[in-house]
């Protein structure tokens, strides 16, 4: 019986498994991106408080809405790169311009998605019978409404890919990867 994790091995030659995961945790630049997301995603949190007065932790999971989590992963993770490799680096010009296709998706492909379930959500729902009972339609075999929060505005948008770089610059400039403020601790406390 073979150990999932231990297949790491074949993909990373030469490189033993705990070294693999070593330098995962030494990677300043992912760990910084995700802190953007994750910092994107709790605002979301702290936004339903404030403007809706109501604690639902479902934001947390939920695509959509202010900040864009994804902007704040992608243009926070850009950031870090071309901090830490220069601005002139060939992977600073490639996350750029995946950065731009996921800013571009994020208000136009998505958000139109969103508005087209909208629009399906407000048709009748004697049209939406379920697909495998050939019975007439009822409340139990109606199919249930489409998600409609699923892309952003340009100014969600916005707010997110300012967010990622706000949250990963400092981040990585100040603190470092996740392994360096372990070890950092470690030594204050030892």
């Amino acid at each position: 019986m073979s150990v999932p994790w231990l297949a790491l091995a074949e993909f990373l030659p030469g490189v033993p498994v705990v070294e693999a995961i070593r330098q995962l945790f030494d990677n300043a630049v992912l760990a910084w991106g995700l802190a953007a997301c994750g910092t994107a995603q709790l605002s979301k949190l702290v936004i339903e408080l404030i403007v809706h007065r109501r604690w639902r932790p479902g934001v947390l999971v939920e695509t959509g809405g202010m900040p864009s989590s994804h902007s704040a992963l992608i243009t926070g993770t850009t950031a870090a790169i071309g901090w830490q490799l220069g601005f002139d680096d060939p992977l600073f010009a490639l996350a750029s311009c995946l950065s731009f296709i996921i800013l571009y998706d994020a208000s136009g492909v998505r958000r139109a998605a969103g508005l087209t379930a909208t629009r399906l959500n407000q048709l009748p729902a004697s049209l939406w019978p379920a697909l495998t009972t050939p019975a007439p339609a009822t409340p139990e075999t109606i199919l249930p409404p489409l998600k409609e929060n699923l892309g952003h505005t340009r100014l969600e948008v916005l707010i997110g890919s300012l967010m990622g770089p706000a949250v990963a610059l400092p981040g990585l400039v100040y603190v470092g990867s996740p392994l360096r403020l372990v070890q950092s601790l470690g030594l204050a406390m030892g």
